[in-house]
């Protein structure tokens, strides 16, 4: 059963699971599982995302319960009026402890060349005693906080790929020496990132919406693991 955040007559927000696709797409053609049909049957209601989240992203996830409202909804993300931030372990430690990633993506369906704006904040650095390259003695890391200010397929793992923080878990994106790394040393097999804050006003009453969702139990173990406490961040 998928955890619901908050809901009313127009829309519900969920806690996506890893895993879990948003709906079906041509990729993964023939699998029924995804969470538009899980939250449908749960609520006994018509759905539709308003966004996406990768297949391995896992999060706060906002769906319209009416066709009436769903273009409001759209037009709040395509004019920015809705702020989602998400959390990430990333390898290295960023020089600066908080800036913008302002570097175009093409997109992956056209080709065509689109600005891409992400904001990073480094909420903690560890640095352990495991040599995961095989080039130092010890292994940095860093828990992100990141700011979508545009929605590019990929944004912020290709984003912080670009700046060569590879988030952890990122086969397509990321660094797969030190995804070998914590898949032998902490059984890791997940993707970690995570949606984690999402606010914006009601499209109907305007009401202000602010959640926030801890990351899953495999995201904190990782926390753990590199000294962290989870409370100190939830």
């Amino acid at each position: 059963m998928l955890e619901i955040l908050f809901e009313d007559e127009h829309l519900v927000i969920i806690d996506k699971p890893a895993g879990l696709l948003v709906h079906r797409t041509r990729q993964a053609f023939g699998e029924d599982e995804n969470a538009l049909i899980q939250l449908r049957d749960q609520i006994g209601s018509w759905v539709s995302p308003v966004h996406r989240l990768d297949r391995a992203t896992s999060g706060i996830l906002l769906f319209a319960k009416n066709e009436d409202v769903l273009p409001s909804l759209k037009a709040i993300f395509m004019e920015r009026e809705i702020k989602k931030n998400y959390l990430t372990i990333v390898r290295g430690i960023p020089s600066e402890k908080e800036g913008l990633i302002d570097h175009p993506l093409h997109s992956e369906r056209s080709n065509r060349l689109q600005e891409a704006q992400t904001n990073y904040r480094v909420l903690a650095e560890s640095e352990i005693p495991y040599n995961s390259t095989g080039r130092y003695p010890t292994s940095r890391y860093s828990l992100l906080e990141m700011d979508l200010l545009t929605g590019r397929t990929h944004q912020i793992r290709r984003h912080l790929a670009h700046i060569r923080h590879y988030i952890i878990g990122d086969k397509k994106h990321g660094d797969n020496k030190q995804n070998i790394f914590f898949e032998k040393q902490f059984a890791l097999q997940n993707l970690l990132l995570h949606s984690w804050k999402l606010s914006f006003s009601h499209p109907i009453s305007n009401k202000k919406i602010a959640l926030t969702c801890p990351p899953p139990v495999h995201f904190q173990r990782i926390m753990q693991e590199l000294n962290w406490n989870p409370k100190d961040f939830l």
